[in-house]
């Protein structure tokens, strides 16, 4: 590997159903534009769009969908659920802080903010592309950190 690369997905639509009561009721889930990948350099996009990666065309979505929240603290909680990329479903569980207290926007909704993170690997996820560097090993790491900085809005 040479550095770690950063990107984003700049399209996605998810839901939220929180139970303030009982988080253990509550669920999440979430789609995201394969297509939307940006990480600040065309060619890696668009080679991470291609049938080496992400394969848009075939796969066009993302897809997550909680199946156990757990409270692990006052401020923290543990978001189980079933991660599909690339037409493959593993199950993932990510360390959420948050929610934040319900909170007026400027333009009167109101949101909630969560902050979560998870690490996979790729190749569970059939992504397996890789190539040798002429110094001595790989170009493409196997560990992907997820980082999510999410806010909802009440509907």
């Amino acid at each position: 590997m040479i550095a770690n690369v950063k990107g984003q997905f700049s399209k996605l639509t998810g839901k939220l159903i929180l139970d303030e009561s009982n988080v253990s009721n509550s669920r999440v889930e979430a789609t995201i534009d394969a297509a939307s990948i940006e990480t600040r350099d065309a060619d890696r996009d668009a080679h991470l769009k291609s049938a080496d990666f992400l394969e848009i065309e075939k796969y066009p979505t993302l897809t997550f969908r909680s199946v156990n929240i757990k409270r692990i603290s006052e401020e923290e909680l543990s978001v189980e659920g079933d991660l599909t990329i690339h037409g493959v479903t593993r199950r993932v569980t990510f360390t959420v802080e948050g929610p934040t207290p319900p909170t007026k926007d400027p333009w009167g909704n109101e949101r909630v903010a969560v902050s979560a993170g998870a690490k996979i690997n790729r190749k569970d996820f059939g992504l397996t592309w890789n190539t040798a560097l002429e110094t001595g090993g790989i170009l493409v790491g196997d560990e992907v950190t997820i980082n999510l900085e999410v806010e909802f809005v009440k509907g």
